[in-house]
């Protein structure tokens, strides 16, 4: 009798041991499925390996590393872009001011110079009278007596004072566009020794010397 006993109680037992443990497994099983499933959608890195994260941290400074580069370069360039764009800018303004007073100016210190090394006969025959060759002389010395950096300086004198001529009230209505940019292109102080080399060569027809004009550009008429 109590051996029956005992064998129904290990059978009981062993239904019930075995019903807790497949309750158990499949808890744990569900259990890890929902961490996998919130770790997937989180998108978190806890799950990847120590290599894998390595890779990632060494891929973030490269990519650190190249736009920093980069942004550099790009910066640089663009400062030397700007740089050269603003220069010739400058050049053009620069050149289109000055080319005309430059040659005239460089004519009047050629002409000048070539008639004071010539033969006193050749020069005679040339320049009619004493007094225009002495004054031929005197211009020579004047503009001989200049340096570069003295003509540059007047240059700009006579830059400045153009703009205020420009920017002050309108001249009278007898006086054209014209003839106030050859009045300003002869008095000022650079100028006024092209004007006179031409006053000269005016009383010397034998000296035939082409001049630099600067043309005056007139808005349209609508």
């Amino acid at each position: 009798m109590r051996d029956m006993d005992n064998s129904l109680a290990e059978e009981l037992y062993s239904e019930s041991l075995q019903l807790s443990k497949l309750h158990l497994g499949h808890s744990s099983t569900a259990n890890g499925f929902s961490e996998a499933n919130v770790q997937a959608g989180d998108g978190s890195l806890w799950g990847d390996s120590d290599e894998e994260l390595d890779k990632l941290s060494d891929l973030d400074r490269e990519w650190q590393r190249r736009h920093d580069q980069f942004h550099t370069i790009g910066y640089r360039d663009g400062l030397i872009a700007g740089k050269e764009a603003s220069a010739q800018e400058g050049f053009n303004i620069g050149f289109k001011q000055s080319v005309f007073a430059g040659c005239n100016w460089g004519l009047a210190r050629g002409v000048t110079s070539a008639l004071a090394c010539l033969p006193d006969t050749l020069r005679e025959k040339l320049i009619e009278t004493q007094e225009k060759r002495d004054k031929f002389r005197g211009l020579c010395d004047s503009v001989n007596s200049l340096s570069t950096i003295d003509a540059l300086k007047l240059f700009h004198d006579d830059i400045m004072s153009k703009k205020v001529v420009e920017q002050s009230e309108p001249v009278e209505a007898g006086v054209s566009a014209g003839g106030l940019q050859e009045q300003s292109s002869t008095s000022g102080s650079l100028g006024k020794y092209t004007a006179e080399l031409q006053s000269l060569l005016h009383e010397s027809p034998k000296i035939k010397i082409r001049f630099f004009h600067q043309e005056v550009s007139t808005p349209d008429v609508c």
